[in-house]
């Protein structure tokens, strides 16, 4: 069993896909997001979508980091992941502008203060200010926050997001086909809407890099942040202290920041890309829950994927492996490992995808192409080629 199931999660959530299984897919099984018909007005051109995520077990990071340090800006962060792990998820169906968002928060008041829940709400809207000026609108509709101690032992993040988009602009996925190029968006990096070095760890698999990377010594000082009935051998079981310096793109940062870097959005490309260059975009993967084995879930039956050109693993990523001693198998599915949205499109168009990208400071590459065969993925990094 690996170290991510013995501490009683799982990145390819097994149990949820097998409770959820009997659920209507919606009118579109591969798309990336669960769509139906428009149940507001019953007009056949449009379609509803909404869709619930958050900040997961980063929370707890940013209560750590903010318990050492003092530094209430860290939860700014923190809002940030439960929007854009939303929003880039709509993105993948090509949805980009006129969204709702509600957030839920819930708290365990007895060490989350007042002035927490202020920085996460006040940062909620900072974050829908700056995408406005990329023509990317979002109404925040307010939302719940709930004093629960007895259910949550410190702070959890989530929110939904909702729109209403006509069947015209949707990305489905059924026009993946054999024959096509991948172009991989880096999560990595600092793009021009960014104010510093990200480190490309969105918001997937923290609570992996959270016991593997950091030191014994915050299980003691903060039993509020684990479960307690887990095995001590797996439980901040790491080398390093959240303000431990690195080097990371070129800049003196700390670990601490680096695994609280917040989840960038891609949405000022997509807007772009979506605007401009819809018909060349076949289809839309979010490298999200399960890493670089996420578009397992929604390519077409007939489809093969070669990933052979992703970009190299990130700094974060490899301090995580180095700590955890985890094979590249596992890192994989785990985490974006650097590359955290796929472009499936036609070779000619692929040039293009990618100047725009990196109009916004974003890098983009050719990470792979599609081939026909039993649905299945290989990826190739230097002489180890990985199979799913």
């Amino acid at each position: 069993m690996s170290l991510y199931a013995k501490r009683g999660v799982s990145a390819q959530k097994e149990e949820v896909h097998a409770a959820t299984r009997n659920l209507d897919k919606g009118l579109y099984p591969k798309a990336f997001c669960k769509i139906y018909p428009d149940v507001l007005t019953g007009d056949a051109n449009w379609v509803s979508l909404m869709h619930a995520d958050g900040a997961g077990t980063k929370s707890i990071l940013a209560y750590l980091y903010w318990k050492e340090t003092g530094d209430l800006s860290v939860w700014k962060g923190i809002a940030q992941d439960a929007i854009v792990m939303n929003l880039d998820d709509l993105l993948c169906v090509g949805i980009y502008d006129q969204l709702l968002f509600s957030s839920t928060i819930d708290r365990n008041k007895t060490i989350i203060p007042g002035e927490v829940l202020e920085t996460v709400i006040n940062a909620s809207q900072e974050l829908f200010d700056q995408l406005r000026s990329y023509g990317v609108n979002i109404t925040y509709m307010g939302g719940e926050t709930a004093d629960v101690g007895d259910v949550v032992r410190s702070i959890a993040v989530n929110g939904t997001m909702a729109a209403r988009w006509p069947v015209s602009r949707l990305i489905t996925n059924e026009k993946i086909a054999p024959g096509q190029v991948i172009v991989g968006l880096a999560s990595f990096g600092q793009a021009s809407y960014e104010s510093e070095y990200n480190s490309g760890i969105a918001s997937n698999g923290l609570t992996s890099a959270r016991h593997d990377m950091l030191s014994k010594e915050y299980a003691t000082k903060y039993p509020e942040t684990f479960e307690g009935k887990l095995d001590d051998s797996v439980v901040y079981i790491g080398p390093h202290k959240l303000t431990d310096t690195i080097t990371a793109g070129g800049q003196e940062t700390t670990i601490g920041k680096l695994l609280l870097s917040p989840t960038r959005t891609f949405a000022p490309v997509m807007k772009a890309l979506l605007e401009n260059n819809f018909d060349s975009i076949k289809g839309l993967i979010h490298c999200s829950g399960g890493g670089q084995t996420k578009c397992l879930k929604y390519i077409p039956e007939n489809v093969h994927i070669i990933k052979d050109n992703l970009f190299d693993a990130p700094a974060i990523f490899q301090l995580i492996q180095k700590a955890s001693g985890a094979d590249n198998h596992e890192m994989y599915q785990v985490f974006n490992m650097g590359t955290r949205l796929e472009i499936y499109t036609d070779e000619k168009s692929a040039d293009e995808i990618i100047n725009i990208s990196n109009s916004f400071g974003v890098d983009a590459r050719v990470i792979g192409r599609t081939e026909g065969g039993k649905k299945g993925m290989k990826l190739k990094l230097g002489e180890e080629t990985l199979v799913w």
